[in-house]
């Protein structure tokens, strides 16, 4: 197998400059700590397997960490390029469908303790509105799992946005 073009630009990097490239994917300390030592990758299907092995290898707080770091559907007024790329769909929600996501949002994060997190790429607002109000639904710790799920999907698709272009 050949070293890849994620492998090699996350292997050429200095352990500072991997440090924030990792944190922008996923910003769980101690998910970018597992993904040092992980270095240096045989291929771009090492990384991304050692992505999936380091998260689901977390606890509770470290998800809660990463979780943290997203703003919510909608709005994107304060959040970092990637997660205004991946809300773009939003940009042309209509009204009903914003409001109804700020009101889940409420109910969500009183409910569950963190922000709804939703893999927003490839997604419709109204489609991210029947989820939410379809996952309120879920006893807590089936949420936190969902949630979780959610989250490794984003850093997949951030993961491959790293590198060289």
């Amino acid at each position: 197998m050949t070293v890849g073009g994620l492998a090699l630009y996350l292997n050429s990097l200095s352990d500072d400059a991997a440090r924030a490239a990792l944190d922008r994917c996923c910003g769980a300390a101690r998910w970018v700590e597992g993904m040092l030592a992980a270095r240096p990758y045989a291929s771009d299907v090492a990384v991304f397997d050692a992505a999936e092995r380091v998260w689901w290898g977390l606890t509770r707080t470290d998800w809660l960490e990463a979780f943290r770091r997203h703003p919510r559907i909608g709005e994107r007024e304060h959040a970092e390029a990637w997660a205004r790329q991946e809300q773009a769909a939003m940009d042309g929600a209509p009204a009903a469908t914003r409001a109804a996501l700020a009101d889940g949002h409420r109910v969500y994060e009183t409910r569950f303790g963190h922000v709804f997190l939703i893999c927003a790429t490839g997604r419709t607002p109204e489609e991210m509105r029947r989820a939410l109000e379809r996952r309120l639904r879920n006893d807590p710790a089936a949420e936190l799992r969902i949630a979780a799920s959610e989250q490794a999907k984003i850093t997949r698709l951030r993961l491959e946005k790293l590198g060289p272009r």
